[in-house]
């Protein structure tokens, strides 16, 4: 055990390198890409700590070119799920009796490397794999990851720190255990560092880890796995499988040994999940946790005495970059008809300047949605939009699939609040725009509230202070993150935590101590030093 107190290195924002055109960082990024992109991959799944293959290969395919072949990966069955448990389970006790500043040195070694040696590797990845821009990837892959992991080991030695009071004669505290069992972290595409961190936070704590990522980011996911590796993760604590995701999940979710469920993904799935742990419940060691982050219907809602140039900009950015496919993404916007026409023409052009091709050319803004169904989806919305008597495409709506998996930033006007595109969740560059009155602002403050069962993120402009007021108040539940003249995207570590309710989750707040302490189960220590001797109270004489 440990013989000091020791002191972590303060946790500070990774900076955010520009990549500016000619640059020594973006040179040296496009190289790697292009170097990464001619290789053939070949990624096995790690099962306490080996490399696990199979007969079961499936190719990789680029979102900006689906004819390209850069490898594949081994699929894995049900046994495998059954090996990945069975090692997280015989690495518990060995884990979890290391001190807390061996496993806090491990993480901070794998920021250090992903901070040099592999910033522009994970970065790459994740621009082949999953059609991120160079500043995308930069914001993502190499800095978010890279504070989530700085910061959690900061956060950790916090909540470790955080002591009850005595009294005289007694000495209380308390330690934070790892929860009893193994854990499940389950994984989306659309964002590296989320990948990273769910598994990776709940391993900090002494837990063992069954990581199971998207099948659409399994090439940054392999980075990870490199990077954990040389910092010195040991064998099992983290075991990361490829394996078919309703059968993995009847199979984890029905071990007595699952302890808790980290997810991020879609809401109909985390539902799912849910049920089959409450289906289960009776036959756990002990109850689970489950924290999950899921959909959105992000909005922005502007005031009369908003600034038209930072609507605009508001929108194009935190609808558009990444194509939308961010949980935070701004998708339906609320805008005051004395306003809209300039906000429209801003945003016209704003938009005729964006380009739209491969993350290889860093100069393009916008690049591929995932795969052949979000392109699809994306496709259907603006066909019956245009085809709609109450919904019109006014910029952009062009698909192309020719080579990838291309969608045009589009806008929908609609004179419908509950019009499908103002209310479902699309996860693609498209957002849509209902006009309202301006006398009607408090109306339309609880038509925001009320049209989404998401509630994730969203933000309001105005320069008037009693109108940012009453918004603050009115939309008190409608988003777990709030944004006063800022788009509704973009939650730093150590400065926003992140998450929402209803819909949208379990508003466990990654990049927090809050999340954190969901991965301890909490012992209460009491000692007394001089033990009474009778059992005699003073009001009994």
């Amino acid at each position: 055990m440990s013989k000091a107190i020791s002191q972590v290195p303060f946790a500070v924002n990774e900076p955010v390198n520009s990549y500016a055109p000619g640059t020594p960082e973006v040179k040296s990024l496009i190289a790697q890409y292009k170097k990464m992109w001619a290789e053939k991959i070949e990624i096995p799944m790690v099962i306490n700590g080996k490399e696990v293959k199979t007969d079961d290969k499936v190719q990789l395919q680029s979102p900006q070119d689906h004819t390209h072949d850069f490898g594949f990966y081994h699929k894995g069955t049900m046994q495998h799920v059954d090996d990945a448990i069975n090692a997280a389970l015989a690495a518990k006790q060995a884990w979890n009796e290391l001190g807390w500043e061996h496993r806090a040195a491990i993480f901070l070694k794998a920021a250090d490397l992903l901070a040099g040696p592999y910033r522009d590797v994970i970065n790459a990845a994740t621009m082949i794999g999953q059609s991120k821009n160079v500043h995308q990837a930069e914001i993502d892959a190499a800095c978010e990851f890279i504070d989530f992991l700085r910061f959690n080991v900061e956060f950790m030695t916090e909540m470790y720190s955080e002591q009850p009071v005595s009294d005289a004669g007694i000495w209380n505290r308390v330690e934070y255990r790892p929860l009893e069992g193994f854990c499940f972290a389950v994984t989306p595409f659309n964002f590296t560092a989320i990948s990273g961190n769910l598994p990776t936070c709940m391993a900090m704590l002494g837990n063992v880890v069954v990581w199971k990522p998207s099948d659409k980011q399994i090439y940054s996911a392999k980075v990870i796995m490199d990077v954990l590796i040389e910092a010195g993760l040991p064998a099992g604590v983290i075991n990361m499988i490829f394996t078919d995701g309703k059968e993995t999940a009847d199979k984890v979710l029905a071990h007595r040994d699952f302890a808790g469920l980290h997810f991020t993904g879609s809401t109909k799935v985390f539902q799912g999940m849910w049920k089959m742990i409450g289906d289960n419940i009776h036959n756990y060691r002990t109850y689970p946790r489950i924290v999950g982050e899921t959909g959105g219907k992000d909005f922005v809602i502007a005031h009369p005495s908003a600034n038209v140039e930072a609507v605009a900009t508001a929108l194009v950015r935190g609808a558009f970059e990444y194509q939308g496919q961010k949980c935070s993404a701004a998708s339906r916007a609320y805008i005051p008809k004395s306003l809209w026409d300039d906000v429209k023409a801003v945003m016209e052009t704003q938009m005729k300047s964006i380009k739209i091709g491969s993350p290889e050319d860093p100069s393009n803004f916008i690049n591929a949605v995932i795969d052949k169904n979000s392109f699809e989806k994306c496709k259907g919305y603006i066909e019956r939009a245009e085809m709609s008597s109450n919904a019109n495409v006014i910029i952009g709506g062009k698909c192309d699939d020719s080579k990838g998996w291309f969608v045009n930033p589009t806008v929908i006007e609609t004179t419908d609040p509950q019009y499908e595109s103002m209310v479902e969740e699309i996860f693609g560059p498209i957002l849509s725009v209902y006009v309202y009155e301006d006398q009607n602002w408090k109306e339309t403050l609880a038509l925001v509230d009320s049209s989404s069962p998401y509630s994730l993120t969203g933000s309001v402009f105005a320069q008037d202070r009693y109108a940012v007021n009453e918004a603050f108040k009115a939309l008190e539940n409608a988003s777990g993150n709030f944004y006063i003249n800022d788009k509704p995207t973009g939650a730093v570590v150590g400065q926003q935590p992140f998450g929402g309710g209803r819909a949208s989750g379990t508003n466990d707040k990654a990049g927090s101590k809050m999340n954190l302490l969901r991965w301890t189960s909490v012992r209460s220590i009491k000692e007394t030093f001089v033990s009474p001797k009778d059992y005699k109270y003073p009001y009994l004489g």
